[in-house]
């Protein structure tokens, strides 16, 4: 492994694609400490310690703890996600969008373009929703925004809009002059950094006591099991044989070879259930905003906030029905098994012992069917893992769940990226037997 490191600093354009993306996510990182105008940071913080099961979880999530700090970059990159998987889902619906996907490069430049005038669209919305919540948001002490004005609000649009194109910005650099996926690896960094606190509160809580110890190292062994599971179901595949018949081109004979379709289990990857988290914890988060995080005790509005707060038995019934959901519908917009069917029959090739066409589509459709539903099943488990833990062990976890599945993710993008660097100049990859495989989503 150590050889293999040195390996990898010794390639100049791959040294060099390392030290612009680490230098690039070391901005990114310092960007996240400067606040918004007009906010009390000790305020902000007393609110968040009293929040739980609301959106602003999620969204912490993925913007590495920015919006409990009300930094400038508070919003992320999570509204040039949202306008990526919309205007993906667009381009198996409407028309205009398909055409664009199928016109190669010129038609991506112009999708490309599309979804950042949407980005820079639900930005604004966020950031308005952002300034309305935080000034309906109340401290220990005190009200978040003491001076609750026109120029707050004005402000902190600006700069939260501002916020999210830079960080758009800057991950479109790490995409285009270093290494692996800018955005992927945005939100891997906000991930990643509240690790060390996850330990330390892990550790200071609970080294005191034998039990304690015995509670954390627990809780370290479910980690390192959930990371060796989750890599296992993201690199699991179907492999469905496919022959190609000769063509004879000219003088050359093309085809004649046998290859295979790689369907992973996990097809949709993290997004069933970054959708599901979304809609569970939208009304809590309407709630929290519109009244300051406060409900009167056994109103509606209470028990509203209550059932659709994780830990609650229909929160989480709820949440493994939406996630097994959207696994079956975002596998059915990514792959299509009439478009793969139609492109064996133009290319030459079958699936033995299935008739091209017809039969062949209804033959991967089945296979997609039986093998996503044990991917979605699994990756459920994994997004309730930190709940089981904490209310069923009574241990305080906080490496599991939709944070975890991203990090091991991007991890394994980014690694097969530098490992084809390292083939390519005929060096030794991370594993001497076998291969990383890379995701499809």
């Amino acid at each position: 492994m150590f050889k293999t490191l040195a390996n990898v600093f010794r390639i100049p354009d791959l040294r060099k694609k390392i030290l612009i993306t680490l230098l690039i996510l070391t901005l990114y990182r310092l960007g996240s400490f400067i606040p918004i105008p007009g906010v009390s940071g000790t305020e902000l913080k007393s609110f968040f310690a009293r929040q739980t099961g609301s959106i602003f979880d999620l969204l912490n999530l993925f913007v590495g703890g920015n919006f409990e700090r009300a930094s400038i970059f508070a919003l992320g990159i999570m509204p040039y996600i949202t306008a990526s998987i919309v205007i993906q889902l667009l381009g198996s619906i409407v028309p205009y969008f398909e055409k664009l996907r199928k016109e190669g490069a010129d038609g991506q430049k112009k999708l490309n373009q599309i979804t950042r005038y949407c980005t820079v669209a639900l930005a604004a919305f966020n950031a308005i929703t952002v300034t309305v919540g935080l000034v309906n948001m109340h401290g220990a002490t005190g009200p978040v925004v003491p001076q609750p004005n026109f120029l707050f609000h004005l402000t902190g649009v600006i700069t939260l809009v501002t916020g999210t194109m830079i960080v758009m910005w800057l991950g479109e650099q790490i995409t285009e002059y270093g290494i692996g996926n800018g955005i992927s690896l945005i939100i891997f960094a906000g991930i990643i950094a509240r690790y060390p606190e996850g330990f330390i509160n892990l550790f200071r809580t609970r080294f005191n006591s034998v039990s304690g110890v015995i509670t954390s190292l627990l809780a370290i062994a479910v980690m390192i099991l959930a990371t060796a599971a989750i890599i296992f179901v993201t690199e699991a595949v179907r492999k469905i044989p496919v022959q190609y018949a000769k063509r004879i081109v000219g003088r050359k004979v093309y085809g004649g070879q046998s290859t295979y379709i790689p369907l992973r289990v996990n097809t949709a990857g993290v997004i069933p259930i970054i959708f599901a988290q979304s809609i569970l914890m939208f009304p809590a988060t309407l709630i929290t905003l519109f009244q300051g995080g406060e409900a009167e005790v056994g109103s509606f509005w209470y028990n509203m906030r209550i059932w659709f707060s994780p830990g609650h038995w229909v929160y989480t019934i709820i949440y493994v029905a939406l996630i097994i959901f959207f696994a079956y519908f975002y596998t059915a917009i990514v792959l299509n098994p009439t478009e793969m069917a139609e492109n064996m029959i133009k290319y030459g090739g079958h699936i033995p012992g299935k008739k091209p066409g017809k039969k062949t589509a209804e033959y991967i459709s089945s296979v997609l069917t039986r093998i996503t539903l044990p991917g979605a099943v699994f990756f459920a488990l994994i997004a309730l893992l930190p709940e089981i833990m904490t209310n069923v062990f009574k241990l305080p976890f906080y490496f599991g769940g939709t944070g975890l599945i991203i990090v091991v993710g991007v991890a394994l993008d980014t690694l097969k990226q530098i490992e084809s660097h390292l083939i390519m100049r005929h060096y030794d990859g991370f594993m001497k037997k076998g291969k990383l495989k890379g995701r499809t989503s």
